[in-house]
């Protein structure tokens, strides 16, 4: 092993990659979990593993020039981050966000080696984006900076390469844009983005998919305790589509969820988000100017103006916002406030002190590359679908993902038990470096 410590890896990490805390953050997570492993096993220090699956295999960064509806250009700066690629072609999302920066996709596109791995799919691991900011432009407006910056991504992507998918601010209307104008330039329809329409190669649940996955993780894990969803109260943060299916499989397994949010503000409904209220949100969302504030105006429910949910009495928190938003102050309050089950919809959302917190007091904590890999788990079976030509039906795809969780569940108890408690984290880190690392050696030094 090259280093005598995980303190002068780190360093190094740091030292080579300054400004990018986010990134800083997602390794030094996975350098403790595996550590021990790397260390215990000379084939991955003879290859030197851990310097190599911390850089990424490219970085690509453009120019994105776009006209508004006033005929005024503005130029935004694109991303690809192609990290790993040991186990299969690059996959994952595009970010447009106006938080978007080298630091925040290189920990993305990290965490999301890990994630794919652990879903059992051949998959690598990428993430991309934008700094354009979606809100508040016109579907016209819209569509030209995503022309825009197809003209350049399309370059570097295909579906035995890179295929991405969305992220915050892309959805379908984003993807749709971005098929097509790549589809022009290549004149070629391949499923070289997923997340598409359901008439043009997307696939039931997909939607659906990162909230129902949340949820079955979070099945999994309470059986764990011989325990249930069933009358269970759940805080969940954000209001987009990973909160929306989080809640709506929530209710139908029979917890009650009483918070949504967004970045305005939390609202809270002690009688329960019903499917009913739920289809409102939907709504809700949909319309451009919309807040979640209008929900408790709609209900006459409390709305917490510049706050997040986890002050709130609750079983199970779910973190479905965005990186860091769960901090150890939060954690302390859930914890002193009776909550045993925390799981990540989000990518990180809960800071380090916070996730310390939580296995500190050995409660179920489950951590994103885990219990929010169902939208990658999707996207897979998406592309599989693409690739046959046929279409499957919805309870066939529903059934995939509750059986690719258990699968992620499952790898999580064998890599992260430890006599009465399950460290989730480690469980995760290291069920998901192990097959890359042991990928990475199998192909040498390419």
């Amino acid at each position: 092993m090259k280093y005598k410590t995980k303190k002068e890896f780190l360093d190094t990490v740091v030292s080579n990659y300054k400004d990018q805390k986010e990134f800083h953050q997602a390794v030094e997570e996975v350098v403790h979990s595996i550590w021990d492993t790397a260390v215990a096993n000379p084939e991955y220090g003879r290859f030197n593993i851990l310097d190599r699956i911390v850089v990424p295999d490219r970085t690509i960064i453009f120019r994105v020039p776009w006209m508004d509806d006033n005929n005024e250009v503005h130029v935004n700066l694109g991303y690809r981050i192609q990290f790993n690629s040991a186990i299969g072609p690059y996959k994952g999302g595009l970010r447009f966000h106006p938080s978007v920066d080298l630091g925040i996709l290189k920990f993305l596109a990290f965490e999301q080696v890990f994630k794919n791995s652990l879903t059992g799919l051949n998959l690598g691991g990428g993430k991309g984006g934008s700094n354009f900011d979606p809100k508040g432009k016109s579907d016209k407006e819209i569509m030209n900076f995503c022309y825009a910056f197809m003209n350049e991504l399309y370059r570097h992507i295909g579906r035995r390469t890179d295929i991405p998918a969305g992220d915050i601010g892309v959805g379908g209307r984003e993807i749709g844009y971005m098929f097509g104008q790549y589809k022009k330039i290549r004149n070629a329809f391949t499923g070289v983005l997923t997340g598409k329409g359901t008439n043009w190669g997307g696939s039931l649940i997909r939607p659906e998919a990162t909230g129902y996955g949340l949820i079955y993780f979070v099945v999994e894990m309470l059986k764990t305790r011989d325990d249930s969803l069933d009358g269970k109260i759940a805080t969940v943060s954000g209001s987009g589509n990973v909160a929306q299916f989080a809640c709506e499989k929530l209710i139908e397994l029979g917890a009650k969820p009483v918070t949504l949010s967004d970045s305005g503000g939390f609202i809270y409904d002690p009688d329960g988000i019903t499917q009913e209220k739920l289809e409102y949100v939907k709504k809700l969302k949909g319309v451009r100017s919309a807040r979640i504030s209008d929900y408790a105006k709609k209900y006459n429910v409390e709305y917490f103006e510049g706050k997040r949910p986890w002050s709130i009495k609750c079983d199970i928190a779910l973190p479905c916002a965005t990186q860091n938003e769960l901090n150890s102050d939060d954690a302390k309050e859930l914890l002193e406030n009776g909550c045993f089950v925390v799981a990540e919809g989000a990518n990180m959302p809960s800071t380090t002190n916070a996730v310390h917190h939580f296995i500190s007091n050995k409660i179920l904590y489950g951590p994103g590359k885990a219990a929010n890999a169902g939208g990658v788990a999707i996207s897979g079976i998406e592309m599989s679908q693409n690739s046959t030509r046929i279409p499957l039906k919805r309870d066939k795809v529903d059934g995939l993902l509750k059986e690719i969780m258990q699968r992620i569940h499952t790898t999580c108890v064998k890599h992260g038990s430890n006599d009465d408690f399950i460290n989730y984290v480690d469980g995760a880190n290291i069920g998901g470096f192990v097959r890359v690392a042991d990928s990475m050696i199998d192909q040498g030094i390419a």
